[in-house]
């Protein structure tokens, strides 16, 4: 375990990721009031070294820039790592048993469980064989759906997105896509769900939120509910999984008001703010585990009342 007298966490991607810098940041000061955030980013100037402790220029995530990572890791004495996309999730999944050796603690899910988060096809396929209300993923449309949706197999994001296309559209659409998967358009609304998990897998808490307006693939206006019919499925799916830490599912309830789990993003999400707020403590739950501190006492206070996140752009001053 990593020692809570040095608190030198490591926020990759950083960007422009500011609501997510002061929330590690706040969590960090609740362990050690003397703990630092570092943003790290492969792009200079970005907007992030404004409000973080420290700057690192690093090398942009990939296989042949490992050994050049690890020495800028030490070098800055980083204690935690928290990636933040989707595409440096394998990397560092990859890295976390050799960083573990060397008391760097990387907030980030096995490499198998990152692996099939990123495997859109492998998600549904593990939650389907026992039972579970995934969407099905198809190498082709067949006669199940008249409507189809169609993305890419691998990682997330949905700008190469397709939303209710007949199987015409559907194939059209595909021949545009490098990997594509082909799901049935399931009619309904929207949930993401903010969720933590310890380090052994068990869910501690979750929130679910409606996304109000989504702009670019983020929520800008998000708001909690209350949907306890859904607990037990939620858990048993992100457990099953074999997820540990910050994570985002996305899932539709229907007409009927059934559940189908769409996908799940193994890291803290763009307005996972909003989970911190109403309860879902996630970045200092994972700190604090890592630090030795036992979370299983610390109690879950879920929000009482339905909480509405509006993201918006600020000014800063120089």
């Amino acid at each position: 375990m990593n020692s809570i007298s040095n608190l030198n966490v490591l926020l990759s991607s950083a960007g422009a990721k500011i609501p997510l810098l002061k929330a590690l940041q706040h969590a960090a000061r609740r362990i050690n009031r003397s703990a630092r955030i570092i943003a790290g980013d492969c792009s200079h100037p970005v907007v992030s070294e404004h409000f973080a402790d420290d700057f690192w220029l690093m090398p942009a995530v990939a296989a042949g820039a490992t050994d050049a990572i690890i020495e800028g890791l030490v070098k800055r004495n980083v204690s935690h790592i928290l990636p933040s996309r989707d595409g440096e999730l394998h990397f560092w999944s990859r890295l976390k048993q050799t960083l573990a050796a060397q008391g760097i603690y990387v907030l980030v899910s096995p490499e198998h469980a990152v692996q099939r988060c990123l495997d859109k096809n492998a998600f549904s396929s593990q939650l389907m064989s026992i039972g579970l209300p995934a969407i099905p993923s198809l190498a082709q449309p067949d006669g199940s759906s008249e409507l189809w949706v169609v993305k890419e197999r691998y990682g997330a994001g949905s700008a190469s997105l397709g939303l209710a296309l007949t199987s015409e559209q559907a194939q059209a659409h595909a021949n545009t896509l490098q990997q594509p998967l082909f799901q049935p358009y399931i009619c309904g609304r929207e949930i993401s769900i903010d969720a933590w998990l310890n380090k052994d897998s068990k869910l501690k808490a979750h929130i679910c939120r409606y996304r109000l307006k989504v702009q670019h693939g983020e929520s800008q206006i998000s708001q909690t509910i209350a949907l306890p019919q859904y607990d037990n499925l939620i858990r048993d799916a992100l457990q099953a999984l074999a997820l540990t830490g910050p994570v985002v599912m996305q899932a539709i309830i229907d007409e009927q008001q059934q559940l189908h789990l769409i996908e799940c993003n193994s890291r803290f999400g763009g307005a996972s703010t909003l989970g911190i707020k109403a309860g879902v403590d996630s970045l200092y739950w994972s700190l604090a585990e890592s630090c030795g501190l036992d979370v299983d006492t610390i109690l879950f206070l879920a929000a009482p009342c339905p909480i509405t996140q509006v993201r918006y752009a600020g000014d800063l001053y120089l």
